[in-house]
């Protein structure tokens, strides 16, 4: 009787040809691959997970995103023109609206966190059609002013530049357009945090500018309101372009995208914070250096991208124009593509259509088309001839600031909702922030539009 066969795979290591084998095990490459709330990292020549500051770093992104997009155009128009009409007096504002945004923003993660759904979703399961509509018709508008804005601020950048402003509006929405509709989303939101360094000039040039410290001291702890439609519609310009709704439904709804689940919750309120001071300190100091250089000197009305540039001449001197340029562009870029996103998302959500930077234009035709015909629409207005720069970015500031109290009661109602949030509903303190900035806003807009009747009717002098 032969012997058996054994299996193969089963046979003794010796009878083996290894002749095709290397004589020495390869070095296995050094990498780590981390799940970070939903996304997958890979982290090379690392040997333990990262911790201290590079843990933290890693999961900032809709935050500070969608707070440094307030820093577009229209806002460094809306905080010049405080600082250069109003000196200090306005600070006072910003530091309440960093509590309120920081707030505001947050609920926007947490409500994505613990529903997975876009805010336009919510409000149309939650409260029906009809108020999913008004929603979006209020982002809409707002948004498209908005859109406009940024690529007006391209256009000022270019000429300051002393580039032809057609060729370069255009090449941007060109560029912004291929970014989202070819580029992954991971690398279209590290261009956008990239962009936001531009903003650390102000700093800079607020100390070099020598303000009167007792008078912005003065301007940040003692509120002052002043009786006069200019005053009023300066502070509602603040709250809106401080504040502005597509802020928090980028902020949602980039959570939602990045697959960010309930349990990994937490960092997202420290990326939502982070963000809010962050973009706000950088507005504060544009509303000092901008006091301390043109309100000093007498300048409280500013009507051109040249004018608002001159707050930085303390820190560059002759270069003031070529550094606020740079500014200006990358603020505006970095708005240019956040706006058309959040209002795409928007209107796809109310009717439930295909949404996300990770799809493309056959799963998501509306969603994409939207997004192209925005830029094509904010490019083409923006090179209307003889549009008043200063004046539309400052207007549009005020309407976004007049339609944010609508937002703010669906934001509050969904995030008290204990069948949709559970355990991540409101607490009282958040109840109080969040319902305290309603009336905040609602209030100064009273204020502005019964003034500007008063106004009309000639009670109140112009």
């Amino acid at each position: 009787m032969s012997q058996k066969t054994a299996p193969q795979g089963l046979e003794p290591v010796e009878e083996l040809d290894l002749s095709g084998l290397p004589n020495q095990p390869r070095a296995p490459h050094a990498a780590l691959r981390l799940n970070i709330r939903g996304r997958s990292v890979s982290l090379r020549r690392f040997q333990h997970p990262p911790s201290g500051l590079l843990k933290w770093l890693l999961i900032l992104g809709p935050g500070l995103i969608a707070s440094s997009a307030g820093n577009d155009a229209g806002g460094i128009a809306t905080y010049s023109q405080a600082g250069a009409k109003f000196g200090y007096d306005l600070i006072w504002v910003m530091v309440v609206t960093t509590v309120s945004l920081a707030v505001v923003q947050e609920m926007g993660a947490r409500l994505g966190a613990a529903t997975g759904r876009g805010l336009l979703d919510l409000i149309r399961e939650r409260f029906g059609l009809s108020w999913s509509l008004l929603a979006m018709g209020i982002f809409f508008i707002a948004n498209s002013g908005v859109v406009v804005s940024e690529f007006i601020g391209i256009g000022a950048a270019a000429e300051l530049f002393g580039l032809p402003k057609w060729s370069v509006v255009l090449a941007a929405a060109g560029v912004l357009w291929y970014l989202v509709i070819f580029g992954s989303y991971a690398w279209v939101e590290r261009v956008f945090l990239a962009m936001t360094l531009v903003f650390f000039a102000y700093p800079v040039a607020a100390i070099l500018a020598h303000p009167n410290w007792g008078e912005v001291a003065h301007g940040t702890f003692i509120p002052t309101i002043q009786p006069n439609q200019d005053y009023l519609f300066l502070l509602v310009g603040l709250l809106g372009t401080t504040i502005t709704p597509f802020m928090q439904l980028f902020q949602q709804s980039s959570t939602v995208e990045r697959g960010v689940a309930r349990r990994h919750y937490g960092p997202e309120r420290l990326d939502a914070y982070v963000g809010a001071i962050f973009a706000n300190l950088i507005s504060i100091t544009m509303i000092i250096a901008t006091a301390a250089t043109l309100h000093r000197a007498g300048e409280t009305q500013i009507e051109t991208a040249a004018d608002a540039a001159r707050a930085l001449e303390p820190l560059v001197g002759s270069a003031a124009k070529i550094l606020f340029a740079v500014g200006l562009m990358g603020a505006s870029l970095l708005a240019g593509a956040v706006l058309p996103l959040a209002t795409s998302y928007a209107v796809s959500e109310v009717f439930g259509m295909p949404k996300g930077v990770s799809l493309d234009f056959r799963r998501a035709p509306m969603f994409f088309g939207l997004f192209t015909g925005l830029i094509l629409f904010g490019a083409g207005l923006s090179l209307v001839p003889n549009l008043p720069v200063i004046q539309w970015l400052v207007g549009v500031a005020v309407l976004n600031g007049a339609m944010l109290p609508v937002i703010l009661v669906f934001i509050l109602r969904l995030i008290n909702d204990e069948r949709l949030m559970g355990t991540l509903k409101n607490t009282r303190v958040y109840n109080i922030l969040g319902w305290g900035t309603f009336f905040l806003i609602t209030t100064a807009v009273v204020l502005m539009l019964g003034s500007q009747l008063l106004t009309l009717l000639g009670i109140l002098p112009r």
